[in-house]
């Protein structure tokens, strides 16, 4: 019998998992250090809140949870029962009060601090006894991170800015950093019990989830606030200016909610101008009995191109005349398809003298320019007296004996007299439409500026305006100057590309305090963005909203919005083809 060394079986090393659940949720590497920690490649730190001021003012945490760098924030709130504390604030008070009538046997100097913390526990203990407020120990502790300890320092440095301005102080957990950071874990486990004893009264201050509340008492409503379900009610004409910017795709409601914000409006006593470049405000117009003018070839309505403004009691004759005169040439350079400097120098001249040829000058009575006002023709008939103007003459006669003849060598026939007016442009020709557009707006301006009235002008699809330089820098002009004249100017766009391809579209939306952003799409969003400068949450929400819904900016102030409509104020507005139909066909069989 052979007796030899026992074979050894191979160990199998791969009869076992190589990766399990815990590898691949667990960190590479976690090294704890006395005041950080680091998990792989990102390091962390853990802080707690030690110290509060008398008073915190709601929503003091707010800049806290919006910081834009990552963190986790833990809030332990443990009731205190109001017994074991009104016991406690006896024994304090009593002791305040000893020191108190000591100092006062002693002739010391009052104490103010002293006396104050007597006076708050007094009133304190009161609220306590009428149940009006309830004790308890706040944990208030926060864990950042960053990819480098450089990084976590700066954010270190911005929180304690953030809260040593509100007198609010922050440790980091030395030598705890393990149990600070289980602590801002979801485990709801308290492992660094750092508490302050604090009443009902601050400690709700420090709800995290507030939002702004945009009710006031003067205004109209725009809409339901979708954070709280509160009314949105607010008067455009209380901020800093009155203007007021919608920008939405086609079919979000935007045009719904401009005409429930002029519905509101004339309610409320305030004239509202519309430039309707789809004549989709008619309905609305009959409704409420405004005027409707149809500004066309073939329209009986017709506008002078040279209008003046009455001077209003600050104004200069001489600054009303010069003002018009270069605005006529910002128009003559869109219906003559451009001028060179030499050109442009030679319509400032002739506009000049056409205006003398009917005795309207600067030291003129402004008082008998209204029955003065020249036509087109008289520009025609200065220039061909003029030298080296006959390409300006040439062009400028398709507007005198031409085809535009009717509409631009006629004296003014429409007038302003009604809280609402509408004027439409759906059937103008398409190459008619932006001088059309610029010589409404300047009849709507010199109509504004001769009297002082609280009115909106509404300017829907305003990217056609963008489209040329010369009506593009007059709206910006009329925005900028609107508070003046009690104004507020309402531009409307689904095109933001087109819009802020102007030099003017920024500086447009700068300048309104007032903005509404509905449902976006895909290609536009990014633009959106950068604009307003949204939040990544913000971006989502205007991507997925609902019809009607969206973002409300008032000011500094902005929220969530729905709007909504009673069922007599969306038979009126409704735009819905089906909706028209429908109630169209209602009308039909009532008769």
């Amino acid at each position: 019998m052979f007796f030899g060394k026992k074979k050894e079986k191979p160990e199998k090393i791969f009869d076992r998992e190589i990766t399990t659940l815990h590898d691949i949720i667990a960190p590479s590497l976690l090294e704890i250090t006395p005041d950080y920690f680091k998990l792989g490649g990102r390091f962390a730190k853990s802080f707690f809140i030690f110290s509060y001021p008398r008073y915190l003012n709601t929503g003091w945490f707010s800049p806290i949870i919006n910081l834009s760098t990552p963190l986790d924030i833990s809030l332990f709130i443990h009731p205190v029962d109001t017994g074991t504390a009104l016991k406690k604030l006896r024994k304090s008070v009593t002791e305040v009060q000893a020191e108190l009538s000591e100092s006062q046997e002693k002739g010391l100097i009052r104490d103010p601090a002293l006396e104050t913390a007597y006076q708050d526990m007094e009133t304190l203990r009161d609220k306590l006894q009428t149940a009006q407020e309830k004790m308890f120990r706040l944990g208030l502790y926060l864990t950042i991170y960053g990819s480098s300890l450089e990084e976590i320092r700066e954010t270190e440095t911005s929180l304690r800015s953030i809260l040593e301005a509100r007198l609010i102080y922050i440790k980091p957990a030395l030598y705890q950093q393990k149990e600070g950071f289980n602590t801002c874990f979801p485990y709801g486990l308290d492992f660094l019990q750092v508490h302050t004893t604090m009443n009902t009264d601050p400690l709700s201050s420090l709800f995290p989830f507030v939002s702004f509340d945009l009710s006031s008492n003067d205004g109209i409503l725009y809409g339901l606030n979708r954070h709280n379900n509160s009314m949105i009610i607010f008067d455009r004409f209380s901020l800093e200016n009155a203007n007021s910017t919608v920008f939405a795709k086609a079919g979000s409601g935007k045009s719904y909610g401009v005409k429930l914000e002029i519905l509101r409006s004339l309610m409320m006593g305030t004239d509202v101008i519309i430039i309707d470049p789809e004549n989709e405000y008619k309905t609305l117009t009959d409704t409420v009995g405004g005027s409707f003018i149809d500004i066309s070839l073939a329209s009986s309505n017709h506008i002078n191109p040279f209008d003046l403004p009455a001077p209003s009691g600050d104004e200069k004759p001489e600054d009303v005349l010069r003002t018009n005169i270069i605005n006529l040439v910002g128009l003559l350079r869109i219906m003559l398809e451009g001028l060179n400097p030499e050109e442009d120098a030679l319509i400032d001249r002739a506009l000049a003298e056409t205006y003398a040829s009917k005795d309207i000058t600067p030291t003129s009575d402004p008082a008998l320019w209204k029955d003065r006002i020249p036509l087109m023709e008289d520009l025609e008939l200065v220039l061909t007296g003029m030298e080296g103007t006959e390409s300006l003459v040439r062009r400028i006669r398709k507007f005198t004996k031409g085809t535009f003849s009717q509409f631009f060598n006629q004296p003014t026939n429409v007038t302003m007299d009604k809280p609402l007016v509408v004027f439409g442009i759906r059937d103008t020709e398409d190459s008619l439409r932006p001088i059309a557009i610029f010589i409404v707006m300047r009849y709507i301006w010199n109509k504004v500026r001769s009297e002082l009235k609280k009115r909106i002008l509404v300017v829907d699809e305003a990217w056609w305006v963008m489209q040329s330089e010369d009506s593009a820098s007059f709206l910006y002009g009329i925005a900028k100057r609107a508070r003046k004249y009690w104004l507020g100017v309402t531009t409307i766009t689904q095109d933001v590309n087109d819009f802020m391809k102007s030099s003017y579209g920024q500086p447009i939306i700068t300048n309104s305090s007032l903005q509404i952003l509905l449902k976006q799409s895909p290609a536009a969003i990014d633009i959106v963005k950068k604009t307003f400068n949204l939040t990544e949450e913000e971006k989502y929400l205007l991507l997925e909203a609902e019809v009607g819904e969206g973002i409300f900016f008032a000011g500094q102030k902005h929220v969530a919005i729905k709007i909504i409509a009673s069922y007599t104020e969306d038979q009126i507005i409704t735009t819905a083809p089906e909706e028209v139909l429908r109630i169209k066909k209602a009308k039909e069989e009532l008769q």
